[in-house]
């Protein structure tokens, strides 16, 4: 990541943004609430679309507490890259044209997370700092 002294932060509010936006798209489809006037719940265990809720609802909130991030991260780029291939692609190869263009933004900004981690504002930070912290005192 960059020197610039204030890398780590926007890292960590990206994140986070891009946590809440995964987290309320996930809400909108498993409970059916915080969403569009109309939009329902899918049916539960329904395939592919109740699933993909979950796994937004779950990573989403996992990458917006910067718990776990990288897997969270990489389940929820695959869902994503999984979703563009299979729902928006067949439709039309650009996203501009077959609707996928929220798809493939939040497949490329989870892998990105994946790649780069969560930031210093982050729990899985706080857990990293926590542990060096004990280290050094059980090793005086």
């Amino acid at each position: 990541m960059s020197t610039h002294k204030y890398a780590g932060p926007i890292w960590s509010l990206f994140r986070i943004v891009v946590g809440l936006l995964f987290t309320l798209n996930g809400t909108v489809t498993v409970f059916g609430v915080l969403g569009a006037a109309g939009k329902h719940a899918a049916p539960l265990g329904q395939w592919p679309g109740w699933w993909a809720g979950l796994i937004q609802l779950v990573c989403g909130l996992f990458v917006l507490a910067g718990l776990f991030t990288t897997p969270a991260a990489i389940v929820a780029s695959g869902s994503m890259a999984y979703a563009y291939l299979t729902v928006h692609q067949p439709q039309a190869l650009l996203p501009t044209q077959n609707g996928g263009a929220s798809a493939a933004l939040y497949c490329w900004a989870f892998l990105a997370i994946a790649v780069l981690g969560a930031g210093p504002w982050s729990l899985d930070a706080a857990f990293r700092r926590d542990a060096r912290t004990k280290d050094l005192v059980t090793s005086s």
